[in-house]
């Protein structure tokens, strides 16, 4: 049952993703219409900066897994009880907190943008950021129904809720827009999508999953245990927060809205496609905890972290190639000339980056080991260089700049940095790694020489001929792979998902 739970879940959190881009690519030139730059540029400020309150989470959801791993391993179900209860005390105490600085931050938002935006964009930027303050709140609490659903590894109702809410959310958002409700009207929807959705967790969890509560043995030793275990785990979460929101921010100070708004497109594309991978890694989590809770060596974890790595590289590279030849004249199409730009953004964002999620299962490989606090140290560092590099380039190149600052960061601390510690501390096989991943990009190589061959073609040819451009790039690029790249192993999962396919074909027409 819980193989069928981790495969269907991935299956699911691609549809899910599917879904979500479909639906994105036809939602986002309405809501941008709907919203002009400047709304749209204080509706990703204002997120910006209320996503920094995130990290009073300290990493506390990746240790409820781990603990929770390890007392179901040895059947210690009153320890769990008791597990739940001091979470729920917890982060019910962090979503009080989180929503407190929310409101000063909001009643402060003329001492943090300066002279960068005017009267009334201040005034709907504190409306904003209340009622973010207020959906970040409510969070925290629904966030330990999450994790223990997560540790129960119920992907499959974890991922149709997410579907649903995918669905849902962007239609109903356009509604609202259409009545003229603006950014404050988008907002709204968000909360209450994340009130419908923590309802439901909350029901599965207590109802199906039988979940329960210890308050009155709370162990407190447990969580000074936890809290040394997750303290670098935060400084992870505020580094993260720093090098995807802070470009946000200095842009609001030193630009303006507008710059923002367009950022916030290119900050919306490499969203999408870090879920791409961050999808699968997620599913796996629990599988990394029980391998080395197992004291399983080295060499099977290396094995598991180079099979995921190379799946996930294998279909990154078709988004961001895809995306070097098609994505100028995508950007035009989606979100208007006055956005041009975010065509850069986008590329200096999610070009380093791939080499750093294939390598996502290290991230809970160190957790599940309790090796992550070089990891936070180093990033620690590489974020105020980010903020650092950042600032004179934001001022002298806006968005551009911003965003190349960013991709410094990642090239030097999560790609040179982290892979020595796999090597040399973790005991992760990187040559072997680093040799696989080299092995799959022969199978590229094709698809990139077509893609030179018809860049030019991309931006002058009619819309219709720009779709059959990229449905035949996908064709080559998928052919090319499967043919040159993919092992034995890769090429069985993609023989067993279509006769899954055509078995339930056969089954629907019988």
């Amino acid at each position: 049952m819980k193989v069928n739970q981790l495969k269907t879940g991935v299956i699911l959190s691609y549809i899910q993703m599917g879904l979500g881009m479909i639906i994105s690519i036809i939602y986002t030139p309405f809501m941008l219409r709907f919203l002009g730059q400047s709304e749209y540029g204080l509706y990703n400020i204002s997120s910006s900066v209320i996503a920094y309150l995130s990290v009073l989470d300290f990493g506390f959801g990746s240790a409820y897994i781990r603990y929770y791993s390890k007392y179901n391993h040895s059947g210690e179900s009153q320890k769990i009880y008791s597990l739940n209860g001091l979470f729920m005390t917890v982060f019910c105490s962090l979503g009080a907190i989180a929503f407190v600085c929310g409101i000063l931050l909001a009643f402060n938002a003329k001492s943090l943008f300066g002279n960068g935006l005017n009267t009334e964009e201040l005034a709907t930027i504190k409306v904003l950021m209340l009622i973010m303050a207020f959906n970040m709140g409510i969070s925290f609490p629904g966030s330990v129904f999450v994790s223990y659903i997560t540790a129960n590894e119920r992907f499959v109702f974890q991922k149709l809720v997410n579907m649903i809410k995918t669905v849902f959310s962007p239609f109903v958002t356009l509604l609202v827009l259409f009545m003229g409700f603006r950014s404050i009207g988008m907002t709204l929807v968000v909360t209450f999508f994340s009130l419908i959705t923590n309802f439901i967790n909350i029901f599965y969890c207590r109802k199906k999953l039988k979940m329960c509560f210890n308050f009155k043995k709370l162990d407190f030793s447990l969580f000074k245990e936890i809290a040394s275990f997750s303290g670098f785990i935060a400084i992870n979460l505020i580094v993260d927060e720093i090098n995807w929101n802070v470009d946000k921010f200095l842009l609001a100070r030193f630009q303006g809205s507008i710059a923002t708004a367009v950022y916030g497109v290119a900050s919306t594309l490499n969203s999408y496609y870090r879920s791409i991978s961050t999808s699968i890694t997620s599913v796996f989590t629990p599988r990394v905890h029980k391998i080395i809770n197992s004291n399983t060596n080295n060499q099977e974890i290396s094995f598991l972290f180079t099979k995921v790595g190379r799946i996930q590289f294998m279909l990154l590279s078709l988004v961001w190639t895809g995306f070097i030849f098609f994505g100028k004249r995508f950007i035009l199409i989606w979100s208007g000339k006055s956005y041009s730009d975010a065509y850069y953004i986008v590329i200096l964002l999610i070009v380093p980056v791939t080499f750093s999620l294939i390598q996502g299962l290290g991230i809970e490989i160190q957790r599940a080991k309790n090796m992550h606090r070089f990891r936070s140290i180093a990033y620690g560092i590489m974020a105020i260089i980010n903020v650092g590099i950042s600032i004179p380039l934001c001022i002298h190149f806006s968005g551009v700049g911003v965003a190349a600052g960013t991709a410094i960061s990642i090239i030097v601390g999560n790609i040179i940095i982290m892979n020595w510690y796999y090597y040399k501390k973790i005991g992760l096989d990187i040559p072997f790694f680093w040799k696989n991943i080299f092995k799959a990009i022969r199978g590229m190589i094709i698809p990139c020489m077509f893609g030179i061959l018809i860049t030019e073609k991309t931006l002058q040819c009619d819309l219709l001929f720009y779709i059959v451009l990229i449905l035949i790039f996908v064709l080559v690029y998928v052919s090319s792979v499967y043919i040159i790249s993919m092992n034995d192993f890769e090429k069985g999962l993609i023989k067993s998902f279509f006769n899954k396919l055509r078995l339930i074909s056969v089954k629907a027409r019988g």
